[in-house]
């Protein structure tokens, strides 16, 4: 009994901790293109890095202010939402994918390189440039705090803190957007792109629009991430993290305010519950290790979430809080 407690305290922190966070912002800028505009953009994660090493070059290469590097982060994410946007948003939208893919390998592979090495510091990254961010804390960071059973430091607290405001004040703004022209006008571009354009809107800029936005998002995410680490380094930031913010969104609900949150604290959930709970059954021997190892666990894990989300495909296809109608249309 008492390692299944541990095991869903572990979890628990996980479903609220700042990689919870990071997904959840990653998967409501994903919503706004793919879920509520129907583009298909698979380079989430370039935007999140841009913002993390935003901050992270600005404070430790530029000796800029904190703030300041967010700002960057923020600006440079909308760069290259309209370096990638500009000439894929007029073509069909596996152009759009296939570009946005490749631009985050590329990023991450420029980032990683011996000549960004003076700048970004290579495969090494940088580091201690979270400092102003903590030091806001109006607590002690050094102490450690016990919260819904789960222990947490003073830093992590503000980290945690703070990015559940982001999220919520992003959820805010979405909520407001969808309910205004705009929204209504990015919605039927999903449903039928030529019907919007026949009325006289310029779908081009309106798909712009959503992809910027998106992305600052995912810059946001980045950060939350990089302050939460207190490293940026590139190869934290591979595309595989933008699937898994992919399956949040499925998860919780395409097209719904608080899907990609709620998708985003169970699949952390779930993944931290999935290793602790393996772990714990291989240790007492209930698992033999001779059908599957302490060192199987990390990959395992991916396995069962991989098989959960085909059974809520099969039964669920709309996710927890998704309208069935949503996943039927087609990405533009």
């Amino acid at each position: 009994m008492g390692e299944l407690i541990d095991a869903l305290s572990t979890a628990l922190k996980a479903g609220l901790g700042f990689q919870a966070i990071f997904f959840a912002l990653l998967a409501i800028g994903i919503n706004v293109q793919f879920g509520y505009t129907g583009l298909l953009q698979f380079g989430q994660i370039a935007f999140a890095m841009l913002g993390a090493f935003g901050i992270a070059v600005s404070v430790t290469q530029w000796g800029l202010p904190f703030w300041v590097g967010v700002l960057i982060g923020v600006v440079a994410s909308i760069v290259l939402a309209l370096l990638l946007g500009l000439p894929t948003l007029r073509l069909r939208a596996d152009y759009l994918a296939i570009a946005t893919i490749a631009a985050a390998e590329g990023l991450r592979l420029l980032f990683r390189s011996v000549g960004s090495t003076p700048v970004t510091g290579g495969t090494r990254g940088l580091a201690a440039f979270n400092r102003d961010f903590i030091s806001l804390a109006p607590w002690e960071t050094s102490k450690r705090y016990s919260i819904l059973g789960t222990t947490w430091s003073g830093s992590e607290l503000w980290v945690v803190l703070i990015g559940w405001l982001v999220v919520a004040l992003s959820c805010l703004l979405i909520w407001l957007l969808m309910r205004a022209p705009w929204g209504r006008v990015v919605k039927s571009i999903r449903e039928d792109e030529d019907a919007v354009r026949a009325l006289g809107k310029n779908v081009y800029v309106y798909k712009m629009q959503a992809l910027v936005l998106g992305g600052v998002f995912g810059a946001f995410a980045g950060m939350v991430y990089a302050v939460g680490t207190g490293s940026a380094i590139p190869d934290q930031y591979q595309n595989a993290n933008t699937f898994l913010a992919y399956a949040a969104l499925i998860l919780g609900g395409a097209a719904r305010v608080l899907g990609p949150v709620v998708g985003a604290m169970l699949l952390l959930f779930i993944i931290q519950f999935a290793d602790t709970g393996l772990r714990t059954l291989i240790n007492k021997g209930i698992i033999p290790e001779g059908l599957l190892t302490a060192t199987d666990v990390a990959q395992i894990r991916f396995v069962l979430v991989g098989l959960g989300l085909i059974l809520l495909m099969v039964f669920r296809p709309q996710g927890i809080f998704g309208d069935r109608r949503e996943v039927m249309l087609d990405a533009r």
